[in-house]
């Protein structure tokens, strides 16, 4: 049976930062996990970081960033101990509504090349604004355990 040490080191918080990604732009971190669940703050289509530089989008691309988008997610679920397979919500967000069709195609690809064993996770894709060449969002709440 877990000692009370042990059960209040499963409900504390931590910031999950993948070394690779951007550092955010303002007091947030890139994921948080408590006990069994981790947030994945919105991910954008930025390349791995390079020490000293701005970050750079992936490309102009829908395509690019989205693709882009899912490897920073991804990365987020993965330092802090998750899958796709433990995702159980997903949210996208688009700058453009004429791009929603293109985005399906591409997540509806990418999922189906990530062999989930678990039923897909829920998604909601809404409209926003972004800031300037950024066309996608997508954050993700995974539940482990």
């Amino acid at each position: 049976m877990p000692d009370s040490h042990e059960k209040l080191e499963k409900l504390t918080k931590y910031a999950i930062t993948p070394p690779a990604l951007a550092a955010p732009p303002a007091a947030f971190s890139h994921g948080v996990r408590k006990g069994g669940i981790l947030q994945v703050a919105g991910q954008v289509g930025f390349l791995p970081a390079a020490e000293g530089q701005a970050p750079t989008l992936a490309g102009p691309s829908l395509r690019e960033q989205t693709l882009q988008t899912f490897a920073n997610v991804k990365a987020v679920l993965e330092a802090g101990g998750a899958g796709w397979d433990d995702v159980v919500m997903l949210r996208v967000h688009l700058t453009d509504t004429a791009h929603f069709a293109e985005m399906n195609k591409i997540y509806d690809t990418y999922f189906g090349k990530q062999g989930l064993k678990e039923e897909p996770a829920a998604r909601t894709t809404v409209y926003v604004g972004l800031p300037e060449g950024i066309l996608i969002e997508i954050d993700a709440l995974a539940v482990l355990g």
